[in-house]
């Protein structure tokens, strides 16, 4: 039972809640004061470095999803049960959360690859994956902010790929979706937060995905949104360390662990 059900269809909710929750998270972000003490990086050093500005980059976001609605409404018509058919039975919680698991990888071998290859490729990253990459300090709004293209091939059919793959029902791809956008969002958020469960969860976090937006790393810490298994099984881990800045705030510096 869940407090949608007799409302909204699941596939309803599959298509919509993440782009609800992004809003929500990334929106509970920017409203925070400016907690100077746990950012990443700077205000300065934000408006200096980054190249595009936040009216911009709203518009790019809800582009991407524009077209996530298109290809999510699409992937649940072709998926749903015949209506004549009954409702569909949900496994029990133990399958779903192996699902959600298988979900989790396949959607992090995806990512890794096409993030890996957008790099490597000069003509897709100087044409492509270098929109993202002009927020130079990440922040929470700008998680999605791709080129219309990356965002479709990198998030949108990585998505799509991870519900096909692990099997499962439209109601738990809701769960797994949201969850996913509320990684993402919080691996740009460029705060490090005291007691953040995802800081105390995950090795690829907030920092680890600021060491990819640096200059030296840019072709370092391709994972996301979950592990660093492929990071570290294909050579292209950059470890890095968290310190203190002297005006405020801490740094994340590539180095040792």
């Amino acid at each position: 039972m869940v407090f949608w059900e007799g409302w909204i269809s699941d596939e309803l909710m599959g298509t919509f809640s993440p782009i609800v929750v992004y809003w929500l998270y990334a929106g509970m972000y920017q409203l925070l004061p400016p907690l100077d003490q746990y950012r990443l990086h700077t205000r300065k050093e934000e408006e200096q470095k980054n190249l595009v500005p936040l009216s911009s980059v709203i518009k790019g976001v809800l582009l991407q999803q524009l077209v996530q609605v298109a290809v999510a409404g699409l992937m649940f018509l072709v998926t749903a049960k015949p209506s004549g058919e009954g409702s569909i039975i949900q496994p029990s919680l133990p399958v779903q959360l192996i699902q959600i698991m298988v979900a989790m990888l396949i959607m992090d071998t995806w990512q890794y690859f096409i993030h890996r290859y957008m790099h490597q490729n000069k003509f897709l990253y100087r044409h492509i994956h270098s929109q993202h990459h002009r927020l130079v300090v990440p922040y929470a709004i700008g998680a999605l902010y791709n080129h219309p293209l990356e965002g479709l091939l990198l998030d949108t059919f990585g998505g799509a790929i991870s519900f096909l793959i692990s099997g499962m029902t439209a109601r738990t791809a809701v769960f797994f979706f949201c969850f996913a956008v509320i990684k993402t969002v919080d691996d740009h958020c460029g705060l490090w937060l005291p007691g953040n469960i995802f800081h105390i969860i995950f090795q690829n976090n907030t920092a680890y995905h600021d060491i990819h937006h640096q200059l030296q790393g840019t072709k370092y810490n391709y994972s996301q949104p979950f592990f660093s298994i492929w990071d570290r099984l294909l050579g292209t881990y950059m470890p890095f360390s968290l310190v203190n800045r002297k005006e405020g705030g801490f740094e994340a510096r590539i180095g040792k662990d």
